[in-house]
């Protein structure tokens, strides 16, 4: 189903943009005529699927930003399960927002975005057409919102007045309200050389969901504490979102888990910006959202991992499609369905399944952040969110989901509901509500919004966000005690702090 070949594997970039080599690199790259040979030689359509690419790890891993995002919040736990899982407590410290300085997982995706970032710039000094530099820029933008979401401060080189990268003094260093204006007027500059398609490029629409998240965080980021939502930023929201919804050009997918399955790409009504993996070929680490969950004697056989939290879990009416069930080519395939396992779990010809021990392998609501007995391979609700590629092997075909219409929709609604209009939120949340098959709202308030946003978008990689944004993110939940403001950010590593003199340590740590 993808046309696209891997050219090349464009390694030079993550050590570029590691502001811990700069040492290495204090000099100019100056426009001599052995660079603009260079220049006039380079195959800009393989640098700019290198920087595409330079986003897997970083964006599908389950150890990056998804963790970030996921296991910080009341929607992902990584218990320890007895020898399994322990990892020195990176998992934990996550759970319970005690991490520093030092977490390797935090400090890794600081620096695998920045490197996007250098990468995307880099392509700037290549003479690209417009389209191709204006795809390099919104990458570009979407790594700088993403590091100023989680760390508030992004070391940030653009080319310079010669058209090369100076690397002879160290990042100017973007901070909060400063890095969200500019991603929009970046975007604002580069949206109408975009491609209008396909989803998995950076493209018209797509540059209308990074302005629409930038307007609406904005006064969040601006005081993760005390968050506002100004009318023109709100306003912002409800026309970008509005251009999306009439346009014709996506609707609800009658099946949610479609938008997630292994050809997304050609089923899906709903995506907008995706990440290309290429089934049997090339693709990041996708099948990782099924791997770290699903049990040792389940097909595929899992790393027995992360769960969900039944306070989580709760929130679901036992109607709502949402919820899961069976799901073609997979369930029928090893018994596994799509959403949420809970209870005994079967294979594909109704046959119980045991665990290790011989004992039912039957999920249980309860989980604990550090299990021991008998039941430890059994403690939690699992969580299918991709429907499982059996064809592909080791590169599976699941695009990675970055932005679709459900979440527009109700970013829509969202600035509606802060704008006073209570009616037009109703009017969209219960439009999904009703294609999910579940009975509409009477009513909306704020907790309804945050809890509609968590059903709809559970695993995708936006609770952490969605929580700050609403106040709860320093609430409790599963063995989570109360947290401090220190917490609406991620420390800056360590090891950024000893080489770049522009960045201070967040607040509290």
């Amino acid at each position: 189903m993808k046309f696209r070949n891997l050219i090349f594997g464009l390694l030079a970039f993550s050590a570029f943009a590691c502001t811990d080599l700069e040492e290495e690199l204090q000099s100019t790259l100056s426009g001599d005529a052995g660079d603009a040979i260079l220049q006039d030689n380079a195959d800009v359509d393989a640098l700019l699927i290198g920087a595409y690419e330079s986003l897997r790890t970083p964006m599908q891993d389950q150890s990056r930003l998804w963790a970030a995002q996921e296991h910080t919040t009341d929607e992902v736990i990584g218990p320890t399960r007895g020898g399994d899982w322990d990892d020195n407590g990176i998992w934990r410290v996550l759970h319970n927002h005690t991490w520093d300085a030092d977490h390797a997982f935090l400090s890794d995706t600081y620096r695998e975005l920045l490197a996007t970032q250098f990468a995307s710039t880099d392509i700037l000094t290549f003479n690209p057409t417009a389209e191709q530099a204006a795809q390099a820029r919104f990458l570009r933008a979407f790594s700088v919102f993403l590091v100023a979401d989680a760390w508030n401060q992004v070391p940030f080189r653009n080319i310079n007045a010669d058209g090369v990268i100076d690397l002879s003094s160290d990042p100017e260093v973007l901070v909060g309200d400063e890095a969200i204006a500019y991603v929009i007027s970046e975007i604002e500059a580069i949206q109408n050389d975009l491609p209008d398609g396909p989803a998995y490029l950076a493209n018209k629409d797509a540059a209308k969901v990074l302005l629409m998240k930038a307007h609406l965080n904005r006064g969040t980021i601006k005081d993760r504490s005390n968050p506002s939502f100004p009318s023109e930023d709100m306003a912002k929201v409800i026309d970008l979102g509005n251009q999306i919804i009439n346009s014709g050009s996506y609707s609800l997918s009658d099946n949610m888990f479609d938008n997630f399955a292994p050809n997304n790409d050609a089923i899906s009504t709903e995506n907008i910006f995706t990440a290309e993996n290429r089934g049997g070929v090339s693709s990041g680490n996708v099948r990782a959202r099924w791997f770290c969950t699903l049990h040792y004697n389940q097909n595929p056989s899992g790393w027995n991992g992360f769960t969900t939290i039944s306070d989580f879990y709760n929130k679901f009416d036992a109607a709502d499609q949402r919820i899961g069930g069976a799901y073609p080519s997979m369930t029928d395939v090893s018994g596994i369905n799509a959403g949420f396992l809970v209870g005994q779990q079967f294979d594909q010809d109704g046959n119980a399944l045991e665990d290790r021990k011989g004992n039912p392998l039957a999920f249980t609501p309860e989980v604990a952040l550090v299990e021991s007995g008998d039941n430890l391979e059994v403690t939690g609700i699992r969580v299918i969110k991709y429907p499982i590629d059996y064809a592909s092997g080791d590169n599976v075909d699941n695009d990675y989901v970055y932005y679709r219409l459900s979440d527009v929709m109700l970013m829509v609604a969202e600035a509606a509901f802060r704008s006073g209009d209570n009616a037009t939120a109703l009017d969209l949340v219960n439009q999904i509500r009703t294609k999910r098959g579940v009975a509409a709202l009477t009513a909306l308030d704020a907790d309804a919004l945050i809890d509609e946003r968590g059903r709809e978008l559970y695993w995708e990689g936006h609770r952490r966000t969605d929580l700050i944004r609403f106040g709860k993110f320093l609430g409790t939940w599963n063995e989570k005690p109360a947290s401090g403001a220190e917490r609406l950010l991620f420390p800056i590593p360590t090891i950024q702090l000893s080489v770049n003199p522009n960045l201070v340590q967040n607040p509290g740590y």
